[in-house]
């Protein structure tokens, strides 16, 4: 039988090595792995030109592609987790600051429509009673969608500002600054956010979804049979990889019940944040 070969968008993760690394047995499809050093930069091209045909995406601009029509179809595969509230910091230089202190604040984000900024804004909104429309958020990238357009309390920095700088000089009061901190002058916002992030995860069904795997809707309708051969490649490789924590610690969860709960609950952070106009179902997401 003659495999079908699969333009393919995947990160080099310990949960999906073995598959990169032809570990894993396909009787179906050939995966073509684009030469894509991070995963994210090529999103762009993925949402608006349908470059592959399976894909690694951040949650929230699936959710955004499936509100504009695009030509893809959710896997119940997560590649990419992790807790969120280690990711905002703030200069202490310029004084004490608290995550309920950020009402009429200015606060930046490489792009308003980041998963990242989306989970870390739900949190601000429902455990420290931020308002995020009282909030001043000072980007720096254009959403991936070319169809979509920031809330107009974001605004875009100045050209030649970056978020790090703005942030040391006191152009900004906090910001979402990623997995590290950039500068050892920064402190996490959130007080013991690794603490905060495992007690989140166990009480709201695990830890936050980044990225999960799309296929393209076409395939999805004519190849059943590739698309959970994908999904079961995606699975083995996964189990490849040394164990993480399980249950709702577990960063790298399989099945639509497994991930159910943070799909719902970044659904509703997605229309509360006017990211998305309208809430979709879980299961809608899977759907071709």
């Amino acid at each position: 039988m003659t495999k079908t070969k699969l333009f393919t968008l995947l990160g080099n993760y310990p949960n999906t090595l073995a598959l990169k690394k032809g570990q894993v047995k396909l009787d179906l499809i050939d995966f073509d792995f684009a030469d894509v050093k991070v995963s994210n930069t090529a999103f762009k091209p993925l949402v608006r030109e349908a470059k592959f045909d399976v894909a690694e995406l951040a949650i929230v601009t699936f959710l955004q592609a499936k509100t504009y029509g695009k030509p893809y179809v959710l896997i119940p595969a997560t590649v990419l987790g992790r807790g969120q509230h280690h990711t905002i910091a703030y200069n202490p230089q310029h004084g004490e600051l608290r995550p309920s202190d950020l009402n009429g604040k200015r606060v930046g984000v490489r792009a308003y429509t980041q998963t990242t900024g989306a989970w870390v804004r739900g949190f601000l909104a429902d455990d420290y009673g931020i308002d995020i429309a009282k909030v001043h958020w000072i980007t720096f990238e254009d959403p991936h969608l070319a169809e979509y357009k920031d809330p107009d309390f974001v605004t875009r920095a100045a050209d030649g500002k970056t978020l790090v700088q703005m942030l040391l000089d006191g152009e900004l009061d906090a910001a979402i600054v990623g997995d590290t901190l950039p500068d050892p002058r920064l402190k996490p916002l959130i007080p013991d956010a690794d603490a905060v992030a495992r007690k989140w995860a166990q009480a709201r069904g695990g830890v936050p979804i980044n990225h999960m795997v799309v296929v393209r809707t076409s395939i999805a309708k004519e190849r059943p049979d590739a698309v959970n051969e994908i999904f079961h490649a995606l699975q083995e490789s996964r189990n490849a990889a040394s164990p993480p924590p399980g249950g709702s610690l577990d960063p790298w969860r399989f099945g639509v019940e497994a991930n159910r709960r943070s799909l719902e609950i970044i659904i509703d952070y997605c229309v509360r944040q006017k990211l998305i106009p309208r809430a979709f179902t879980v299961d809608g997401l899977f759907e071709a």
